[in-house]
């Protein structure tokens, strides 16, 4: 019986449920009926006949939560300032507070490969494997990531490899704004210290955090484009992550043509034309 009980509650918290909300059942619905009649009810103030009408479509006041993100943001900015090296920037990361995740996580997936290289990829979160690993790309996604290495003659012992997120989102759902954000300080600084000349941002979360775009990852690969951390201008492509390439086989073509991409890149070791 405590076996079953241990196995659903991991169950539980792999699907991403992790908090219980209340002891008892609670009616929502009378809550929203109080609500609406409170909104109904008319203001004690009354507004003084020389104020100008305000706008039903303004923007909500900001959330509680705000003010404590935004000095978590802050703190991050200055933790990682100070941060010289991978292994304080990895200590530093680990004892940070500002993102949910880690509450979450099993524990910081930070990176993998070569910090020497030349060729930095970044991806989106960690997945369960990762997760239980400490490493990122370990699962059905890292294998094919290796095999499409494979393809144009490196492996991981030629790449640096981490993430925009280092902690596991709960059901590997995808980070929210809020806690890519919290983290950004920390993958940009890890940019930085490894100083790349080439960064391969896999999917869309990725690419679209680090280029500052909404543009969809199937029209952000297949060209290079540049990047300024630290003052320095890095090369960066694009490519479909390999997770994608899983449930959509028939896309592989697109990611070797962007493999072929960075292969000629690197013989020529300069520039490339974008």
């Amino acid at each position: 019986m405590a076996d079953a009980l241990t196995a659903l509650l991991q169950w539980y918290a792999a699907m991403g449920v992790d908090i219980a909300l209340d002891a008892l059942p609670h009616d929502r619905f009378a809550d929203s009926e109080a609500a609406k009649n409170a909104k109904q009810q008319p203001q004690a103030k009354a507004v003084p006949a020389d104020d100008p009408p305000r706008s039903s479509s303004r923007l909500p006041s900001p959330s509680p939560e705000s003010k404590p993100q935004a000095a978590f943001s802050q703190s991050a900015e200055e933790t990682t300032a100070s941060a010289m090296t991978l292994e304080e920037l990895r200590a530093k990361l680990d004892a940070f507070q500002g993102c949910g995740l880690k509450n979450t996580a099993t524990q910081l997936v930070f990176a993998d490969g070569n910090p020497q290289s030349q060729i930095m990829i970044i991806g989106e979160a960690p997945g369960a494997d990762e997760d239980r690993q400490g490493r990122p790309f370990v699962g059905r996604a890292g294998q094919l990531l290796d095999r499409m290495l494979a393809a144009i003659d490196l492996d991981r012992n030629q790449v640096y490899i981490a993430n925009i997120v280092p902690w596991r989102p709960p059901g590997n759902r995808t980070p929210t704004t809020v806690e890519i954000a919290a983290c950004l300080p920390f993958i940009r600084r890890q940019i930085e210290l490894v100083s790349p000349r080439f960064l391969i941002c896999l999917g869309a979360p990725s690419a679209q955090t680090l280029l500052g775009t909404k543009e969809a990852i199937t029209r952000l690969r297949g060209r290079w484009r540049e990047w300024t951390c630290g003052g320095k201008t890095i090369q960066v492509l694009p490519m479909l992550h390999p997770a994608y390439l899983l449930r959509q086989p028939a896309q592989k073509k697109l990611a070797w043509a962007d493999l072929r991409l960075l292969a000629k890149a690197l013989r020529q070791q300069q520039p490339p034309v974008k």
